[in-house]
């Protein structure tokens, strides 16, 4: 892996495709164990596009789950490096999820103020539970909410893009994570 650039900014390897692999495995397991001890054959996972397409669409295979489904949502709160404060539903649900399991999939929670607005709209669907699946986890961001039920990474409070996550719809079709230099912030 080599450092990238974008919008003038360097960024450094940080998380590689096969570490993320392994990860995903993990949760995959978890997932299954999980749905196997509340009984649930047919789950909806529930992908937050668009930084968590990558992670949702590998998740989704590694749990092979034979009647569980996916959606899609989309919110954007980000420009640039930093969160804009004001999370906007861009594209909403449109699949019924009363009395099923729901894991939300995100590539990454920081601030928790999406993954609790998320939970929060969900709930009055009437799903049977709601759980959330992050690739990454910045738990020193968090202000509001918890740590999501399955996390892949915790890591420090780092802009970090690649494998979906972006700088300005930038760097998604990276495979590894990077994370941005400290001398360019």
């Amino acid at each position: 892996m080599k450092e990238v650039t974008f919008r003038g900014l360097t960024f450094e390897p940080y998380i590689t495709r096969e570490e993320i692999d392994k990860q995903i495995q993990r949760l995959a397991d978890e997932i299954r164990c999980d749905c196997q001890e509340s009984g649930d054959d047919a789950p909806i996972f529930i992908c937050v596009l668009t930084g968590a397409f990558m992670f949702a669409t590998d998740l989704f295979r590694a749990c092979e789950i034979p009647k569980s489904e996916i959606a899609f949502i989309r919110f954007k709160s980000y420009e640039g490096t930093s969160s804009t404060g004001v999370i906007n539903e861009v594209m909403g649900l449109t699949q019924d999820i009363a009395g099923r399991s729901v894991y939300i999939i995100e590539d990454i929670v920081d601030t928790g103020m999406t993954a609790k607005q998320l939970r929060e709209k969900l709930a009055k669907e009437n799903p049977k539970s709601v759980k959330m699946v992050s690739l990454l986890f910045k738990p020193d961001s968090l202000i509001v909410g918890t740590k999501p039920e399955f996390v892949g990474f915790e890591i420090p409070s780092k802009f970090i893009l690649g494998y979906g996550l972006d700088i300005d719809e930038q760097a998604r079709y990276l495979n590894d994570i990077y994370v941005l230099k400290k001398d360019d912030k």
